[in-house]
């Protein structure tokens, strides 16, 4: 599928999205829970390349603040996918402080396959990511590059969420972001380990 097809797709899924999270601040448990399965295995993935094994307690953590505060959150559904990153990010450096441990920054190749298969994410942090060598460069990646591409990809931030999440200036994200994704081409490329993919040529030239 085209750019085009896929920003429509983005943009119907964040409708959705943007949908059930303004009917579940109204007090639509069901439509909370569409919510949580359309965000949380994306969440799930970036929390793990921080905190490793203990992800999943930690995004519980991060869903019981995000069910607290829902009433308060204000923006689309993008918005809330870029709202729910910051909650779980700072429940994971909340929970490395407690550990004295820095961010591992590494992904679990499960978490990524588990996504659903109808979610724009996932489609493309199965393209970008499916290989386990992609996954190996991603971990081997400075701390701050490997976050902006787990926020990007598996997340599926734009540049401007992103940066908010990390709390740094836009250009400063992206050029972490290229980066790491430029690392990430080089060594999927027919000269190193794979083939570059078309999502991680489009998402290069969006860093630019």
């Amino acid at each position: 599928m085209g750019t085009g097809g896929e920003q429509r797709r983005k943009e119907q899924y964040d409708a959705e999205l943007g949908d059930a999270v303004e009917r579940a601040q109204q007090g639509d448990e069901g439509a909370f829970a569409i919510a949580y399965r359309r965000v949380q295995p994306g969440l799930l993935g970036y929390v793990r390349g921080l905190v490793g094994e203990d992800a999943e307690d930690v995004t519980s953590e991060a869903w019981l603040e995000i069910a607290r505060d829902l009433g308060r959150f204000r923006g689309d559904g993008a918005g809330f996918r870029g709202w729910t990153a910051m909650i779980a990010r700072n429940r994971a450096l909340d929970h490395l402080r407690k550990q004295k441990r820095r961010p591992r920054t590494t992904v679990i190749e499960q978490d990524v396959l588990q996504l659903p298969g109808g979610h724009d994410t996932a489609a493309a942090a199965l393209e970008s990511l499916s290989t386990e060598a992609a996954l190996e460069i991603i971990g081997a990646l400075p701390r701050e590059q490997a976050e902006a591409v787990l926020l990007r990809v598996v997340v599926g931030l734009d540049g401007a969420a992103t940066a908010r999440v990390l709390g740094k200036r836009a250009g400063a994200v992206r050029t972490s972001a290229y980066r790491g994704l430029k690392r990430l081409a080089e060594q999927l490329s027919p000269g190193g380990t794979g083939a570059v993919t078309n999502r991680t040529r489009r998402t290069l030239r969006d860093e630019v």
